[in-house]
């Protein structure tokens, strides 16, 4: 048998825990013909089929299993052994990939990024902005960001700021048309522009005064997943949109969008940086975090 690549292993594991050529190839950084043509060269080389593939899907075979479980632990141990090089240099180095909801990297990403960069050029940061909740793990991420009460409880957490505290907000166009909502029941008469997750689940329209908490169950004509077309949507007098505040900030300023409900505050939880309890921490994520920190004191 011809010697088996470090390369070739980490093509094939990356399309097993993915289940697609597709994605596994973004994930490397390589085109899908030269990653399918890698997989075809691996599985000629072992004398096994390792993935079946169809038109829709691509799945391990039993073999393919068995050899993925195998060297999940092994791809891991390399990481940790080319990590622990990283205590003899000066300055940590190496790739750090982040996964991070657009407003955790708009509100604590941005204000951090030159500074980070700027003490850590040997580091490479790869910020992959997507709200759902994903396996770190398996889609091979050093960290997430992530509101609290989303991160799993096996994952460490390190709390590094507030999150993009949501407003209530509709034009005045919408407001003339409509009697003003005076308390959070009242938005059970108005036109709601909702959002769903990632997961398929409709964000919940939570509030706070005084330490009394309520949910709000809204109804209305436009469902998105895109935070900017609920703002558009706002903004044109179509209905009622719950955002975050460092979205609508300009729109309230110059008056094109009108806040709700102020005394009642939308539930509001902090943002936390998370990773795998199991994995040693890898300096360049250690370093980043003691950014964060120095810039949230």
């Amino acid at each position: 048998m011809r010697k088996l690549g470090l390369a070739e292993m980490n093509a094939f594991v990356a399309v097993a825990e993915r289940s697609s050529f597709a994605k596994a190839a973004r994930q490397l950084g390589l085109s899908r013909s030269t990653l399918s043509e890698t997989i075809r060269a691996l599985e000629e080389k072992l004398g096994v089929r390792l993935l079946n593939r169809t038109t829709r899907s691509v799945a391990p075979t039993e073999v393919g299993e068995r050899l993925l479980a195998q060297l999940r632990p092994a791809l891991e141990s390399f990481e940790a052994a080319v990590e622990s090089i990283n205590v003899f240099r000066d300055k940590p180095a190496g790739h750090l990939r982040l996964t991070v909801p657009r407003p955790a990297a708009k509100q604590v990403i941005e204000p951090i990024l030159a500074e980070f960069l700027t003490a850590h050029p040997a580091i490479t940061l790869e910020i992959v902005t997507d709200s759902a909740l994903i396996d770190i793990v398996r889609d091979r991420f050093d960290a997430g960001i992530r509101p609290g009460h989303r991160v799993e409880q096996d994952m460490i957490a390190v709390r590094i700021g507030e999150d993009a505290r949501p407003t209530i907000v509709a034009s005045p166009d919408y407001l003339a048309q409509h009697v003003r909502p005076k308390v959070p029941g009242d938005l059970r008469d108005h036109n709601c522009i909702r959002q769903r997750f990632a997961s398929g689940v409709i964000h919940r329209w939570d509030f706070e005064k005084r330490g009394k908490s309520l949910e709000v169950i809204v109804t209305g004509s436009l469902i998105s997943s895109d935070g900017d077309l609920a703002i558009r949507a706002a903004l044109d007098g179509l209905g009622i949109a719950r955002v975050p505040a460092i979205y609508v900030g300009p729109h309230i300023a110059s008056m094109r969008l009108v806040p709700l409900l102020e005394d009642w505050t939308p539930r509001s939880v902090g943002f936390f940086l998370y990773y795998p309890s199991r994995r040693q921490m890898p300096a360049a994520l250690q370093a980043f975090i003691n950014v964060l920190k120095a810039h949230a004191r």
